[in-house]
């Protein structure tokens, strides 16, 4: 469509719009760039009116007072007898008192060799008294016996100020200096705040005064040799950093000029407007930015802009009104048309989706129940090898009562056939016990061998550990170690399974005997606190410990320390597992006196329900 209305004559009106447009623009912003700029100047001119007689004013007032202090009678006597205390002290108290009444800076007098012999400020830590001020021009202006002016920062205060000198004159010939310093922090601090920035600069273009602390002792001029020795000559700046500031200046515009300066924050450039101040030897410049200036013109050019465009716009409204209802029409038709087919794409790919969706979610539940059957096995060939293990151990454990009861039984033979019935039932009831013995170990031979149950419950640590070590009490014995328990005066009962508990303590405590095992200390210690609703058992030994480089690693499948045919790696992963299963954890770490600490932290069970549960 766009094609058709831009061919043949449509394509010579837009270009001739497009003229248009460009020189109406070019002339309106021309026009509003000059008012914009010139409303500015005014403004600008008017500030600078108000600044230039705010300084004279505060000059005027302060001008006539030197002079006047230099005709005392008591700052002639001080000058004919300068080494006088009480004269020095009277007129210390003297230029105090008018130091005060004239809000000044400072007021001070002067020898003629240069020498600071009275001041208002004598009492302060800054005191000018004792100081020598012969290389300020005010000095030499007064000796030369003129009235003197010069604005400088103070080399000892190090405030800035407008030094007004007056000569002492005794029988026409200059005895000493009078000085008055003004402050001229107060008409600068006037000037913050506003859209102009004010400026004044000394003769050698160093601006002294502003609005803005950044560009203070910066020079808008060129920094020569020349200007920076005669500047050093009467240490104007005292020990301030001269520096130039960065401007450049633009093409004069209209009768205006401008500067740019450089920021942090990039560049400004302003209209610059001065009046010099021949009696100060000072230039005081207004600093309009023109950005408002600009963006006014250029808001007033868009707005001249729009207007022709909005009136071409309503020609060309009405012209295409029609074509444009009917283009709408087969847009909107066009646009019902792909939306239909999307969303039955979209309906067939969710569709889809879902399908997926069910097929992995099956999948995945079937791996779940791999994961715990696996699980389960390893749990209990994890079980079934530590039974190997303690195999033999144990054999040795079922020998020795069977031996006991051998001889036993030969020995009631033959005490009954010598009819003592007597000792020969004695030594029946010590067979019954052995017997008893034997179905106890074999007992827990059988529990441990036996597939858990999965249901969770309250288990007594008491009884956990006295099962555990039915178990490990030959593993312990082969070992030579010792295992001290305490479980405290209140043993602490664990939400757990019981079998499932016992395989933990038995890999944990298995492990602590082969860590002691040939070593010197072989006392395994077991203990059990409650902290809240958390119980924690630790089984710490005093062996080699864990190498740091795999304590990560100690609870990973098939990872084990013992050499080859020693295990199968399997003990502390399960361990891990099942402890996880009980909804707690299982940590490792290395005590601080040395030797491994195992950690196990369970649920705590609340005592009336294990009892009630019994």
């Amino acid at each position: 469509m766009v094609s058709r209305l831009l061919s043949g004559r449509g394509i010579w009106i837009a270009l001739l719009l497009a003229a248009a447009a460009v020189v109406i623009g070019a002339s309106v912003h021309r026009i509003a760039t000059r008012a914009a700029l010139d409303e500015a100047a005014s403004r600008g001119q008017t500030t600078l009116r108000l600044a230039v007689a705010a300084l004279s004013g505060q000059m005027r007032r302060y001008e006539p007072l030197p002079r006047l202090i230099a005709d005392q009678e008591l700052i002639r006597a001080l000058l004919a007898y300068p080494d006088d205390l009480a004269l020095r002290a009277e007129a210390n108290a003297y230029l105090k008192e008018i130091n005060t009444l004239l809000d000044s800076s400072d007021v001070y007098i002067m020898k003629t060799d240069g020498d600071t012999i009275a001041a208002s400020n004598h009492d302060s830590e800054i005191s000018f008294v004792g100081e020598n001020f012969t290389y300020r021009p005010y000095f030499q202006d007064a000796m030369a016996g003129k009235l003197g002016r010069f604005f400088a920062l103070g080399t000892t205060s190090l405030k800035r100020g407008y030094y007004f000198s007056a000569p002492v004159m005794v029988e026409n010939a200059v005895r000493g200096v009078v000085v008055f310093k003004v402050d001229i922090d107060a008409v600068e601090a006037s000037w913050r705040g506003g859209n102009n920035e004010i400026i004044v600069t000394d003769p050698e273009g160093i601006i002294f005064m502003s609005g803005r602390a950044d560009w203070l002792y910066a020079g808008l001029k060129s920094l020569t040799e020349d200007r920076l020795a005669r500047t050093a000559e009467s240490r104007r700046y005292a020990n301030a950093v001269l520096r130039e500031l960065p401007v450049s200046r633009g093409k004069p515009e209209a009768g205006h000029f401008f500067l740019t300066i450089a920021g942090d924050r990039g560049s400004r450039e302003f209209l610059e407007l001065s009046e010099d101040m021949p009696d100060a030897g000072w230039t005081v410049s207004v600093l309009t930015d023109t950005a408002s200036a600009r963006a006014q013109a250029l808001t007033n050019t868009i707005a001249a802009l729009l207007l022709f465009g909005l009136a071409a716009l309503l020609g060309a409204i009405v012209l295409q009104r029609r074509s444009r209802l009917a283009e709408r029409m087969e847009m909107q038709r066009s646009a019902r048309t792909e939306l239909e087919r999307r969303v039955e794409e979209r309906t067939a790919d969710l569709e889809a989706v879902n399908t997926q969706l069910e097929l992995e979610i099956a999948e995945r539940r079937t791996t779940e129940q791999r994961l715990r059957q696996t699980q389960a096995d390893l749990v209990q060939a994890g079980k079934l090898a530590a039974l190997g293990q303690m195999s033999a151990a144990l054999s040795h454990e079922l020998n020795q009562p069977l031996a006991a009861v051998k001889n036993y039984a030969d020995n009631a033979a033959v005490l009954l056939d010598r009819g003592r019935a007597a000792e020969a039932g004695d030594n029946i009831s010590r067979i019954s016990s052995l017997a008893d013995r034997m179905a106890t170990i074999s007992r827990h031979l059988r529990n441990f061998a036996r597939k858990p149950n999965q249901k969770l419950g309250p288990v007594p640590l008491v009884e956990a550990v006295g099962d555990t070590l039915e178990i490990v009490g030959s593993r312990l014995k082969s070992a030579g170690a010792t295992l001290s328990i305490d479980l405290g005066s209140d043993p602490p009962i664990v939400i757990a399974g019981a079998v499932r508990l016992q395989q933990v303590l038995v890999n944990v405590i298995s492990n602590a005997a082969d860590a002691v095992e040939g070593r010197e200390n072989r006392t395994i210690v077991l203990s059990a606190y409650r902290d809240g609703g958390k119980v924690s058992v630790t089984v710490r030994d005093p062996g080699p410990g864990v190498p740091p480089a795999i304590l990560d690693r100690i609870f990973d499948p098939f990872f084990s320390t013992k050499g080859f045919g020693n295990g199968l790696g399997l003990g502390l992963s399960i361990s891990y597992n099942i402890i996880k299963d009980f909804g707690g954890s299982l940590s490792a770490a290395n005590h601080p006196d040395g030797g491994a600490v195992f950690t196990i932290v369970l649920d705590a069970a609340d005592r009336s329900i294990a009892e009630a549960a019994e």
